[in-house]
């Protein structure tokens, strides 16, 4: 089935779904955008936007019966390359902490998703537009990019990892913001990879060649 963009209600899949196919051209995949259980369990990739509050990206995906387990199921068992992006990164923690609500996510890494409170009181909630990346950990998906490329963000929160060795990059903005996330068959992006011009489709090319 190719690389599949899950459709659960949340995320800008129009540019999202431009920006792979686009870069599929290059590489020996296909790429559709699917809410069908039955196309995650034979899709050779899976990427899972997100927009908006965890917690309505997380009832989004359950209220699709079979999604979440399809997608768990192809990730967690088949090892499925898999890169989650901005709120599809976030849900892959043990749990989102927004609004004063507690949200269970994925649990795939330890940590919580929490509020950015930058140390410069000038700077603005949510952190909107370029930021340069610092690259931490060598990873195939990130190939070809180097500290100081930029990447495009909009959030107010991020994940606060109990495993360092677990964050491929962070921003600062007012202190380490967490940029990327990654272990085994795994990736996660704050930023928008699809709205990042050239580093992001870099990235993009790189997960769609990528074989852990």
């Amino acid at each position: 089935m190719g690389t599949i963009i899950v459709d659960y209600g949340s995320g800008n899949l129009h540019s999202a779904e431009k920006s792979f196919q686009r870069m599929a051209q290059e590489s020996s995949t296909t790429v559709s955008v699917s809410n069908d259980p039955d196309a995650l369990s034979k899709a050779e990739r899976i990427v899972l936007p997100g927009v908006g509050a965890f917690a309505d990206c997380r009832a989004g995906l359950n209220a699709v019966p079979g999604l979440y387990e399809a997608l768990s199921e192809a990730v967690t068992k088949r090892a499925v390359p898999f890169l989650g992006i901005c709120v599809g990164m976030q849900m892959m923690a043990d749990h989102g902490l927004e609004h004063g609500l507690t949200t269970e996510g994925f649990g795939w890494f330890s940590g919580d998703v929490v509020a950015l409170k930058p140390a410069d009181g000038t700077l603005k909630i949510p952190h909107m537009g370029w930021n340069d990346l610092v690259i931490e950990q060598p990873h195939p998906v990130l190939n070809g990019l180097k500290t100081g490329d930029h990447a495009y963000f909009v959030h107010s929160y991020h994940m606060a990892l109990k495993n360092p060795s677990e964050r491929l990059a962070h921003v600062d903005y007012g202190g380490a913001v967490t940029a990327m996330v990654g272990r085994d068959n795994i990736v996660g992006t704050q930023f928008h990879p699809e709205k990042s011009q050239s580093t992001g489709l870099r990235l993009i090319g790189n997960f769609l060649e990528w074989n852990p």
